[in-house]
């Protein structure tokens, strides 16, 4: 079963190799929403301090009755954060709102402020957050460390610093926008791709070509796209505040054929409706 399977990262350590998603679920209705996902086996919890429910995230890991040790919770630096002292006092941030002592997984969410997301060079800025993360990595305070929305230059612009690599790049990834270079590239420097948006917001159930594809296995269409993910070797975080969503998300076990795989990797859709004005959905 999907949930009980696992990646290992760069530095040993294991994470599950299905999560849940909370970008969108508000901070009043993500305990009930942890709480659920736990009690149906997730095991892998993503948050970041930018979706604004960080408390209420580890309320519901708080009181899962599920030993801490036994969950992964990551968490994301605010992407506008490009200086040590904030960098470092955010992390502590992140842990009092969470009430966790420790982090499995924090990541710089973006290379670049949301505001000028893809825009000017911000290479210094981040590689001072990348030191305060390496610093409270050290310290025990995060289980690893990694980046979202990475390009490869942002990656190497880190990796120059000699220290820490990142062990995660967490990526907008799916059928209709699979960024192959960049997940190869990846890849070959031992840093897992997690999938974020495995299923586009939403906005791929009404694609036809990935319906009938879905029909042909005999599954829905997230199911299909949740393991189109997973079989490119990335970690899907699909976000559901529904515990049957939740539960027919992790529902799993059939495999795509390598020419059903090469049709979703060639598809290009990146039509997110309503969704396009979010910067990760803006096509740049």
């Amino acid at each position: 079963m999907i949930l009980d399977e696992t990646y290992t990262l760069a530095n040993g350590v294991t994470i599950p190799k299905l999560g849940l998603g909370t970008w969108f679920i508000r901070n009043a209705a993500a305990p009930d929403a942890v709480r659920a996902a736990i009690e149906i086996g997730y095991r892998n919890i993503d948050t970041a301090q930018a979706y604004r429910n960080e408390r209420g995230v580890g309320e519901g890991v708080r009181s899962s009755g599920v030993a801490r040790e036994e969950l992964f919770i990551s968490t994301k630096l605010a992407a506008e954060i490009k200086n040590y002292d904030d960098a470092a006092a955010a992390i502590d941030g992140s842990l009092q709102a969470l009430g966790l002592d420790y982090v499995d997984l924090m990541l710089i969410h973006s290379p670049q402020p949301w505001h000028d997301f893809r825009g000017g060079d911000y290479a210094a800025g981040n590689r001072e957050a990348w030191r305060a993360l390496a610093d409270a990595y050290q310290a025990g305070k995060l289980r690893a460390i990694g980046v979202s929305n990475f390009e490869q230059k942002d990656l190497e612009n880190l990796c120059s610093l000699g220290a820490i690599a990142p062990q995660v790049n967490q990526l907008l990834v799916h059928a209709g926008n699979t960024p192959s270079e960049l997940i190869a590239y990846c890849q070959s420097k031992e840093i897992l791709v997690q999938a974020y948006s495995p299923i586009a917001h939403g906005a791929i159930l009404d694609n036809p070509e990935i319906a009938a594809l879905a029909d042909k296995y005999r599954v829905t269409v997230p199911q299909l796209c949740i393991r189109y993910t997973l079989q490119l070797g990335t970690q899907p975080l699909p976000k559901s505040a529904n515990p049957e969503h939740m539960r027919s998300n992790a529902q799993l076990d059939f495999a795509i054929t390598d020419p059903d795989m090469a049709t979703l990797q060639n598809l290009d859709d990146r039509d997110y409706g309503d969704h396009a004005a979010i910067p990760v959905f803006a096509g740049k």
